[in-house]
């Protein structure tokens, strides 16, 4: 799968449309896809972490006028469409499957212009505009998340929503399994105010801890284009239990070993969740707020009333969250169980997934499905280890085709046949079996194609209103595509109920 991402960063806009874009590319490339970066002006340390992941990087030679760097802003139609134009006419040589575009000034209008260009489109968005693409993703938690953008699910989009589709780092998953809800007292605190923190709100948090009677040991990140990097070391260099770290690469490791954090809002919000941080969280901007506040009330994260608190008042609520465990612990455990880290399997899944067609099989299918099952990475996976001769295979599969209670279908993408799956009916339940071509193996189709097949169930066996699959022990494969397929486990079984449009 071939994406490009379209993506800025500044003082202004921050880091993060990159950071999570960059989490985003990485799953793309673990599945065999490739991804390149479309962007105007990018500090150097995150064109370095794009070159550095194995990803290319591609610039407009735009600068960001000043008048349009409003961070939440949509640019003009006109500035718009010149963007448009220029992001098509680099990517002419790459001709992606699909173009991600994580950008407020990017809006509506330069979608529909790059609709034009023969990919799909993926916007990624949390403000609730209007949009013109195929996916779309906001990994904000909201009550309603489905009515706010009801206009672009009529138009067709697909919806991602929640903090299940953050897109986090695999070393978030991987430090979750690692850590526990947190209890007992509070001997480390995190302070971590995003990327790029323009308005130096880490100096003013700062300041509300000295405010404290007694501090925990403290680490503080700060991005390398910090305004006050120097004045920040120097704070850190001359305090006992302060710790400064610069760009970090282990955020994962740092929020593992906390108990408690100070943070912005944004992706950073989805990380802490994920490994269990109880967090006070402080708003830096609008869109931060407005996303803050319905996380606050569903008791992921501790939000203070009225914005960014004076000193004292941000001294004061600190206090309360050291000193409340039972609080901190309830905090952890939510935070824990919304997000698992496991957000872009999930998207990057949906992305291919969308590529993936299924049809019936057909006689002229038998042959290769018999070479497919007996790849040894399949059979190893089956209830049946052995080879299957290609007579007895024949009798089953001409047996397949002609029993109305089963249903085998072929997947398909762009590069050609991707796998297959079958339904055996039985009243309202239907069991899955699965597996992909041994040339499609480790690409990340499998959850596409499991995903078009239940979908192209649900509109012509409307009576099935269950699925259920069995999965070999030691399978962690197969178990980690039905779990983030949605089936729940018991056992060595998992079960999904099915929805119908």
């Amino acid at each position: 799968m071939k994406v490009a991402i379209r993506a800025d960063a500044s003082a202004r806009i921050g880091s993060g449309h990159v950071v999570r874009c960059l989490a985003l590319a990485d799953g793309i490339a673990a599945r065999g896809g490739e991804a390149v970066f479309v962007t105007r002006e990018l500090p150097q340390h995150l064109r370095d972490a794009i070159t550095q992941g194995g990803h290319k990087h591609v610039s407009l030679a735009l600068p960001i006028p000043a008048e349009l760097d409003a961070p939440q802003e949509p640019w003009p139609q006109a500035e718009q469409l010149r963007d448009a134009a220029r992001t098509r006419e680099m990517l002419a040589g790459f001709a992606p499957e699909w173009i991600v575009v994580d950008h407020y000034g990017l809006a509506e209008r330069w979608e529909t212009e790059m609709q034009g260009s023969g990919a799909r489109l993926l916007a990624i968005d949390d403000l609730a505009r209007a949009h013109s693409c195929n996916i779309l993703l906001d990994a904000n938690f909201h009550p309603h998340a489905a009515q706010r953008y009801r206009e672009a699910q009529d138009g067709g989009a697909k919806l991602l929503l929640g903090p299940r589709h953050a897109l986090l780092r695999p070393a978030f998953a991987q430090g979750r399994a690692a850590v526990k809800p947190r209890t007992g007292p509070v001997r480390r605190l995190l302070v971590f105010m995003g990327g790029m923190d323009a308005g130096n709100a880490t100096g003013r948090v700062l300041a509300a801890v000295e405010r404290l009677p007694e501090s925990p040991d403290i680490d503080v990140v700060i991005g390398a284009t910090h305004p006050a990097r120097k004045a920040i070391q120097a704070f850190c260099d001359a305090r006992p239990g302060r710790t400064c770290h610069v760009q970090t690469d282990d955020m994962p490791g740092l929020l593992a070993r906390t108990d408690v954090a100070v943070g912005a809002g944004g992706g950073a919000s989805w990380e802490r969740c994920c490994l269990g941080v109880p967090t006070l969280a402080l708003a830096l901007a609008k869109n931060q707020a407005e996303a803050l506040a319905p996380a606050a009330d569903a008791g992921l994260l501790l939000l203070p009333d009225g914005g960014f608190p004076e000193t004292e008042l941000l001294a004061a609520h600190l206090l309360a969250l050291i000193h409340n465990a039972p609080l901190r612990r309830r905090l952890s455990e939510a935070g824990m169980a919304m997000v698992d880290g496991k957000g872009v399997a999930r998207v990057v899944g949906a992305m291919a997934g969308s590529l993936v067609q299924v049809r019936p099989a057909s006689p002229e299918d038998s042959e290769r499905l018999h070479a497919w099952r007996n790849a040894p990475a399949v059979r190893s996976a089956s209830r049946n280890d052995a080879p299957i001769a290609l007579d007895e295979h024949q009798r089953w599969f001409d047996a397949v085709l002609r029993s109305p209670d089963r249903v085998l279908l072929i997947g398909e993408d762009g590069a050609g046949p991707v796998g297959v799956v079958r339904f055996d009916l039985d009243g309202p339940v239907a069991e899955v079996s699965i597996y992909l071509a041994e040339t499609r193996l480790g690409q990340g189709l499998g959850r596409g194609l499991l995903r078009s097949a239940e979908e192209w169930l649900a509109r012509r066996r409307p009576e099935v209103s269950r699925l259920r699959a069995e999965v070999l022990v030691g399978n962690t494969a197969s178990q980690l595509l039905f779990e983030e397929g949605g089936y729940e486990p018991a056992g060595q079984r998992f079960a999904k109920r099915m929805e119908h449009a």
